[in-house]
């Protein structure tokens, strides 16, 4: 028998029947980056001759980030059943269905991208920007929430 299986009408499963785990794929990716950010870290850090710590410092907390977000899809793979991208031969018909429900035509979510850009704005220019950026960026995040919650529209 060929090394191929069939598991369906068109579908081929490995003859040794192993599948990936949930994630696995995004798993493997920012596991991956951790050693290539210690590395370039300490290359940063060997051409500089130490002296420039930022950037250094910064290359060893984006190897942190990554490892957190790896150790955080790893843990959450094993929580949750396999998803149609994990099948390595899955079609896109398989991932079909319902997402969720969103509304296409809100004004919130610009009005919240505004009051983060008054509160950034804010940053350069003076403390009290930012407050009024922050009242600004409150409306818009309870406009989100709320948005279905009254009116014509309401669930």
């Amino acid at each position: 028998m060929s090394s191929q299986q069939t598991a369906g009408p068109d579908r081929k499963v490995p003859a040794s029947g192993k599948t990936r785990p949930p994630m696995f794929i995004e798993t493997v990716v920012f596991g991956a980056l951790v050693p290539f950010f210690l590395i370039v870290a300490a290359f940063y850090g060997w051409l500089t001759e130490f002296g420039e710590p930022v950037g250094f410092i910064g290359l060893l907390l984006l190897a942190g980030l990554a490892g957190l977000v790896a150790f955080f899809l790893a843990i959450t793979a094993r929580t949750i059943d396999a998803r149609p991208e994990d099948d390595p031969l899955g079609t896109i018909e398989s991932a079909a269905g319902e997402y969720g429900e969103f509304s296409p035509h809100s004004w919130w979510p610009f009005v919240l991208g505004l009051g983060a850009a008054i509160v950034f704005f804010g940053v350069a220019v003076g403390w009290w920007v930012s407050g009024v950026g922050a009242i600004v960026g409150a409306i818009g995040l309870v406009g989100l929430i709320f948005e279905f919650s009254r009116g014509q529209h309401a669930h």
